[in-house]
């Protein structure tokens, strides 16, 4: 008997299901509904103040800007398509495919890893959309932020955020398509205020900074898409095995390019007139400063609505990253736990750090190198097999074919964790710097991708974790039904 169960589905407003397969009979997804969740996924003025920060701290000028604007997106979303082709396949979300590859007790490492750094994520975001509250409030009724103002912001923000990521697959959906057209709407909107507005000579006229920094730019802006590598799998569990894997990978990256790109650029332009916004403590208040009213206030409205769902998405997937860690609550409870979390880091971060800026920087360095060693070995994986055991995936007995030796794939363990080791070691931030932070690697900012390669690597070279105690991965221990001939090519 598999130790786990639930019921529900996703055909309500409120979605009930939890970890456990979606039944092909439910898969009505489309491949081109990942278009407006992607989007939505970045609708985030911090990208306006990233975009800054290539600038005034990497040195970069508009046309090297123009460069990792374009190629972040299409490295990170890149890898999040690829690893989404696994929910098709298996129908249930990443990390609980997760299992079938690190063991049901090995996967409580990477996964216990995915979920605090979840935290720091939603936390910046919860930060994020107060100040953008917080600047809405200044803009129009000239009302001061306090601490007392910032609980209240950041309450209301996290209530919203987990009021939309409870409901389920559909409420995000429904909120993701309106809020990409109307996003869409104002960021053109405040692109041709610019074009009208900026000194354009200043913008061209910077002098070029060096690749090394223009390589790290590309890591720092490719950080944010490769911490949503895990969750790809939980947005493409409703579609049926012979959606195409091709549209899959293209929907994902065109939905991230379409806002990631303009809006790095902007916040480029934009730091040609505010040179102190990649150092602000509020990394929001500068649209109020640079843009007339009538266009901030509905705008950072907007944006606001973006920073919830992306929230909403990452709450979304972390209940059911705490579920696969045994937390034996609905989906929806889990959810609160990330809630809780968020209000009383968000409430450090905006009263007690110095920088904020500096802070999400670290943070999203830190990130991308804890989500890179589970992307290797997950990613050699999925090349491998072509389908997943559905009642495997939630039995978390001995007697189930993902236990392994003792509930752990030491394959996929070993390899992760040396990834990881790696990856550490070419890494900087604020306040931690790895031995080989020095070398070419470790400059470049690459510690993440070093991460990838050695997990990816070390895992394709060692033998091959026996499903079921006999039958190999891939092999008569798969019990689920295999994708048509030539989904893979489609």
């Amino acid at each position: 008997m598999p130790a786990e169960s639930s019921t529900g589905a996703a055909d309500g407003a409120i979605e009930t299901r939890g970890l456990e397969p979606v039944p092909d009979g439910e898969r009505s997804g489309r491949v081109r509904e990942l278009v407006p969740t992607w989007v939505a996924a970045n609708i985030s003025v911090l990208l306006l103040t990233m975009g800054a920060g290539l600038v005034i701290f990497n040195g970069l000028n508009f046309w090297q800007v123009l460069v990792v604007a374009v190629a972040a997106p299409v490295l990170s979303y890149g890898l999040v398509g690829l690893i989404s082709i696994a929910g098709k396949r298996g129908g249930a979300p990443g990390m609980a495919l997760s299992r079938a590859v690190f063991g049901q007790r090995g996967n409580l490492f990477p996964g216990s890893l995915i979920w605090v750094a979840r935290w720091g994520w939603e936390t910046i975001n919860a930060v994020s959309g107060a100040y953008a509250l917080l600047t809405v409030l200044d803009l129009l009724f000239g009302v001061k932020s306090g601490t007392a103002l910032i609980v209240v912001t950041l309450l209301l923000f996290v209530g919203c955020t987990f009021l939309v990521s409870g409901l389920g697959i559909n409420a995000l959906r429904v909120c993701s398509r309106w809020s990409t057209w109307l996003f869409g709407g104002f960021s053109v909107l405040v692109l041709g205020f610019l074009v009208v507005d900026t000194d354009w000579g200043a913008v061209f006229g910077k002098p070029a900074g060096s690749t090394a920094m223009m390589i790290a730019g590309i890591g720092t802006i490719a950080a944010g898409g490769i911490s949503w590598v895990p969750s790809g799998p939980d947005f493409t569990r409703y579609l049926p095995r012979t959606a195409s894997s091709r549209g899959v990978v293209g929907a994902t990256v065109g939905g991230a390019a379409v806002v990631v790109v303009p809006m790095v650029l902007m916040g480029a332009v934009m730091a040609v007139g505010t040179p102190d916004l990649a150092s602000a403590q509020d990394p929001v208040s500068f649209i109020g400063e640079l843009l007339p009213t009538w266009i901030a206030v509905p705008y950072l409205l907007i944006a606001l609505v973006g920073m919830l769902l992306i929230n909403s998405m990452s709450m979304y997937s972390a209940g059911f990253t705490a579920q696969t860690l045994g937390i034996r609550v609905p989906r929806t409870w889990a959810v609160s736990v990330n809630a809780l979390i968020s209000l009383v880091f968000g409430f450090l971060l905006m009263v007690v750090a110095t920088s904020f800026f500096g802070s999400f920087i670290s943070f999203l360095t830190l990130l991308a190198v804890a989500f890179s060693a589970w992307i290797g070995v997950f990613g050699v994986d999925m090349l491998r097999r072509r389908s997943y055991d559905g009642a495997a995936l939630m039995d978390t007995t001995p007697a189930g074919a993902y236990w392994y030796r003792g509930g752990f794939a030491w394959q996929a363990m070993a390899a992760w964790a040396a990834a990881l080791a790696v990856g550490l070691l070419f890494t900087k931030v604020d306040w931690f710097a790895g031995p080989l932070a020095g070398t070419w690697i470790g400059e470049n900012g690459l510690g993440w991708a070093a991460g990838i390669l050695t997990s990816g690597a070390l895992y394709a070279v060692l033998p091959r974790a026996a499903a079921g105690g006999d039958a190999p991965a891939g092999g008569a221990g798969e019990r689920a039904e295999r994708e048509p001939a030539g989904a893979l090519s489609n």
